[in-house]
């Protein structure tokens, strides 16, 4: 059975640890990049697998997102994984695609994703706050506000909202089947929550990986040639061929 006040307990803990409180919204792509044994990986994973996570020795591992999902997804995802990272004895972890299946680690991954990103009693003090403005009772634009300060999908605000008893579960079913990015852009908000990296950016590996190839090199170890192909074979044409961001080559 999922106890979600421990897991309430562990979000809090791990927020934490990594520096952060638990009243703010974090940039959780820039935590992970600071755990320093960590390897993430950008990778278009199919439409039923939103993340994975593989542990090995010496505390290394690596952490895969579908990166041809949306970012609010793909933040999700992260904080799932963090969870199997930090909470789960396992080795190996698959996130699937939708929220609340799989097995009960599974649904205890994203139990603890969701306060890790939206804590609890900071949900609770934006909720209140904006719901205080028009007779007590939450509505679309509210989700919206919610999901774009927490930088959450519109699923996971909705879900946790339904899970701290601001909707009811008939509003939560009704919510989930809206689409919110052209009300979300009306509302004066970016909708790059709600879509996919660009296809230049849906292919990347950050972390871990590329640092030891960095050592492996400065220690002579390898040659220049096999530094250039551990890069590529981690999509990080970039470094090897000096391309910023959006495919101009730096001069």
């Amino acid at each position: 059975m999922v106890d979600y006040a421990d897991l309430m307990t562990k979000a809090e803990r791990l927020r934490k640890q990594l520096g952060e409180d638990n009243n703010s919204p974090v940039d959780i792509f820039a935590l992970a990049q600071g755990i320093e044994t960590l390897t993430i990986v950008y990778y278009p994973l199919g439409k039923k697998i939103s993340g994975m996570c593989v542990k090995g020795a010496d505390e290394r591992c690596t952490i895969a997102l579908n990166s041809s999902m949306t970012l609010g997804r793909q933040r999700f995802s992260l904080a799932h994984e963090f969870y199997h990272l930090f909470y789960d004895d396992n080795m190996k972890s698959v996130c699937a695609k939708s929220i609340g299946t799989g097995s009960e680690v599974e649904k205890m991954a994203d139990a603890f994703a969701a306060y890790f990103l939206m804590p609890r009693a900071a949900l609770a003090d934006k909720a209140d706050s904006l719901i205080s403005k028009h007779g007590g009772k939450i509505i679309l634009q509210d989700i919206i506000r919610i999901e774009q300060y927490f930088g959450v999908s519109h699923q996971t605000a909705v879900y946790q909202l339904n899970n701290c008893g601001y909707i009811s579960r008939d509003d939560r079913d009704a919510w989930l089947n809206i689409s919110v990015k052209r009300q979300a852009e009306e509302m004066g908000f970016s909708s790059d929550l709600y879509r996919p990296f660009s296809e230049n950016r849906q292919y990347c590996t950050y972390g871990h990986y590329i640092d030891q190839a960095d050592q492996l090199l400065k220690r002579n170890i390898i040659s220049y040639g096999k530094y250039e192909e551990l890069l590529l074979a981690a999509f990080r044409d970039d470094l090897v061929y000096g391309i910023e961001e959006g495919g101009e080559l730096i001069d």
